[in-house]
């Protein structure tokens, strides 16, 4: 088994070289595979140098597209049998990788989402911000008819067969909706829901997400969800 960790990353100077060490601790059999959403904050700058370090693939975007779109690049370079979507901050720990791919290796899924809300340790933050995801994990849920307790999690665990032939189009942070709803209603794809920590970050600390993608997300949950039923239907 060789697994291929895909990092997409934009301004994560602060973060960047430590979770790319933690990666590269974990003990798999493994090639990193960075992609760098065009940065604006030195991280471009460290990339550079860690690049040089064997097992470790770096792709630069020339201007800013989004998580989706940089997934997408890393996925084209992937040659590992199992695919980890890893954030380049430091709110998920590679130490969960052991649960993440037992159901694989069990040969019991095809796919595996590292749950946040199914009782692991986590950092106590935002109310709305859970509010929030247990609100879009329920509407994709009456959407896909599955029954995930967390939908938006930035950790998802693939055999890469399936990560290479699902066709993605969403460039920002659409990519866990559509994702989500290509699986759902595709190849009756086994998926599997395993408890994670979570060390979540505040505003200050660098935290992205907004309420905006909050309200783009539910677009993305009904965009993808009915192109996904059509495409069966056809």
């Amino acid at each position: 088994m060789r697994l291929s960790i895909i990092i997409p990353v934009f301004n994560e100077v602060d973060t960047i070289s430590d979770i790319i060490q933690k990666v590269k601790n974990s003990d798999y059999d493994k090639e990193i595979i960075v992609v760098d959403d065009a940065s604006t904050d030195g991280t471009k700058d460290v990339l550079q140098k860690l690049s040089q370090q064997p097992g470790i693939k770096v792709f630069y975007h020339e201007r800013n597209c989004g998580k989706g779109a940089a997934i997408r690049t890393a996925i084209k370079n992937i040659t590992g049998n199992i695919t980890i979507i890893q954030d380049a901050d430091l709110e998920y720990d590679p130490d969960d990788y052991t649960g993440l791919l037992k159901p694989i290796l069990d040969g019991k899924a095809d796919v595996v989402y590292g749950s946040r809300f199914q009782g692991g340790p986590h950092r106590v933050l935002f109310f709305w911000h859970y509010i929030g995801n247990k609100f879009l994990t329920l509407f994709s849920n009456m959407m896909t008819n599955l029954n995930l307790t967390d939908m938006e999690t930035g950790y998802k665990a693939f055999k890469s067969n399936v990560i290479k032939n699902i066709s993605l189009t969403s460039d920002r942070f659409g990519f866990e909706p559509e994702v989500t709803a290509i699986i759902a209603h595709c190849n009756n794809y086994k998926i599997y829901e395993v408890p994670i920590s979570y060390s979540g970050r505040d505003y200050s600390e660098g935290k992205k997400i907004g309420w905006k993608d909050g309200v783009a997300a539910m677009y993305f949950i009904l965009k993808y969800n009915i192109q996904a039923k059509l495409k069966i239907g056809s």
